[in-house]
């Protein structure tokens, strides 16, 4: 992408984010759009976002992709990796070398796992607003090159709107408040999970083109994603209503 075109797809993405940050948006569908758009504008293959949740443990929120070993991949920073030293200490880690061992020593799990997956390269933004972090981007490359200032720069801004998307309408006082929208998030995750496996068995087919049917059933009907999943769970939803993914 030309660096005039990604300014103008930087500019339309803002725009579509401020367009989504109305009263009751819908938090995990904007965070899985924002993870996407990390691999459009900055040549990364994936990207995850992770929240804490009420014991400051990073849990998935969203994906660029579903692919199984990048969630597990992401699933396994709970407990170590570039994200957990970047959520504690608020700062960036950037252009880690997944090849050498004594850049990747205090998290050998995650950088042989991620090694397996095909990725060389990672990055861990944090989602800071002033002070307070309650979770961090991640981005892995499969192509050794280094991501420069400006792309760093271009990351961190995208963490920020995550931030804003997760910390919108909450006072940052009241944490209570603020633990507890969060931990509705995570929660909301676990139930969609759910609903991604149900609905690739049911279909035959990959998680990805569930999540991508269910997703795209939700957002043309201006449905949460959490509430569809949760009558879907439920079993106050017939999903015969909505259309299998085409399978080439």
């Amino acid at each position: 992408m030309s660096a005039m075109a990604r300014e103008r797809r930087l500019a339309e993405i803002f725009v579509e984010v401020a367009d989504s940050l109305v009263e009751d948006f819908d938090v995990i569908d904007l965070l899985h759009r924002l993870s996407a758009r990390c691999v459009e504008l900055l040549d990364v293959s994936a990207a995850g976002i992770l929240l804490a949740d009420a014991h400051g443990e990073l849990q998935i929120i969203a994906a660029s992709d579903e692919h199984t070993r990048l969630l597990e991949l992401l699933a396994l920073q709970h407990d170590q990796g570039p994200c957990v030293e970047c959520y504690r200490t608020g700062a960036a880690r950037t252009n880690i070398d997944l090849t050498r061992g004594e850049v990747t020593a205090a998290w050998p799990r995650f950088a042989a796992q991620a090694r397996e997956t095909g990725y060389v390269i990672t990055h861990a933004i944090p989602l800071r607003l002033r002070n307070r972090v309650v979770g961090a981007l991640n981005l892995f490359q499969t192509a050794p090159h280094r991501l420069g200032d400006d792309d760093i720069a271009l990351a961190q801004a995208l963490a920020d709107v995550a931030t804003i998307a997760v910390l919108q309408q909450r006072t940052l006082e009241q944490s209570h408040v603020e633990n507890s929208q969060l931990q509705n998030a995570l929660t909301s995750r676990i139930l969609i999970e759910q609903v991604k496996g149900v609905l690739a068995e049911r279909w035959n087919t990959s998680v990805d083109e569930a999540f991508a049917a269910f997703r795209s059933y939700a957002r043309a009907r201006h449905l949460r994603l959490s509430d569809l999943a949760a009558q879907i769970i439920e079993g106050d939803f017939d999903t015969r209503t909505i259309p299998a993914p085409h399978v080439s």
